[in-house]
């Protein structure tokens, strides 16, 4: 495992992980090699490198990322460790942001340069601040999905097609409220124009209903770190790659399939009977 944590001017803006070497059997075992590159401000010389909350969720998202590829325990390469569907690859990384928050995390790591750890009231303004603001949030997050993938539907598209009229319209038949606007404009919006990414938007928001209900089957034990719970993770999300189906993985480790309802009270919104119920 490698770590490039600091911006230099020749350096991609961002934070990502990426693979040297994949994991597999054939031929022999096979360790991989992943690393993870960030984009922190570096310290004054003699002096130690402080993070934002912000750094530090994307320090243990982009670690959730590499702990897919290291754990990844496959025979065959194309199946191992972030090969995985687009729509299931950022459930990983998203479920291990999680642990940033336990008391364990906070108390050994959460210091300040003389040492001293964060302040208990400030650790719960920011699990209160959580919520603030979810709802625009979560709508300019789902119309930019929808819009992305009813452009990515379209067939037959006509040499003079306008973009900004499709979006227009697309807008209003979903009754989008004046007073919010898309995430990412079409114009600019980048993961329409990716491999990777296009007609895919919308995965994010499934990761993180995949991870809302994943934590759960932690905290339920009433240990975020809970031996058994853990070890059963590891089975059936980090070590087995693609081996099995996305939903096949999930079912393995919770036990059913995915429910709606942690997502919506971890964003603050009220939880219906028939959310609760889940499928």
């Amino acid at each position: 495992y490698f770590l490039d944590p600091y911006a230099r001017p020749t350096k991609d803006s961002g934070a990502w992980m990426n693979s040297w070497r994949d994991q597999h059997r054939l031929g022999g075992e096979v360790l991989p090699i992943v690393y993870n590159c960030l984009n922190y401000s570096p310290s004054a010389p003699g002096q130690p490198t402080l993070l934002t909350w912000d750094d530090a969720t994307t320090l243990f998202h982009e670690f959730g990322h590499s702990m897919h590829g290291l754990l990844s325990n496959v025979t065959y390469p194309t199946l191992s460790g972030t090969n995985v569907a687009r729509d299931f690859v950022e459930f990983p990384s998203q479920v291990y942001e999680h642990w940033l928050s336990t008391d364990p995390i906070l108390t050994r790591y959460a210091v300040n340069a003389q040492g001293q750890a964060i302040p208990r009231d400030l650790v719960e303004r920011i699990r209160r601040a959580d919520t603030f603001n979810q709802g625009w949030s979560t709508v300019e997050f789902l119309a930019s999905g929808i819009v992305e993938m009813d452009l990515a539907l379209l067939t037959n598209v006509p040499a003079d097609f306008d973009m900004n009229a499709f979006e227009r319209d697309r807008l209003a038949a979903l009754d989008m409220p004046r007073e919010i606007i898309m995430r990412h404009r079409l114009p600019h919006f980048g993961h329409v124009f990716t491999n990777d990414y296009s007609a895919g938007y919308y995965g994010y928001l499934w990761a993180e209903v995949l991870e809302e209900d994943a934590y759960g089957a932690f905290t339920e034990t009433g240990n975020p770190f809970d031996p058994a719970t853990a070890q059963r993770f590891c089975d059936f999300i980090f070590c087995s790659g693609n081996l099995r189906t996305p939903m096949e993985s999930f079912v393995g480790f919770r036990g059913r399939e995915p429910r709606e309802e942690p997502l919506l009270r971890s964003r603050g919104f009220p939880v219906t009977t028939q959310a609760a119920g889940g499928r």
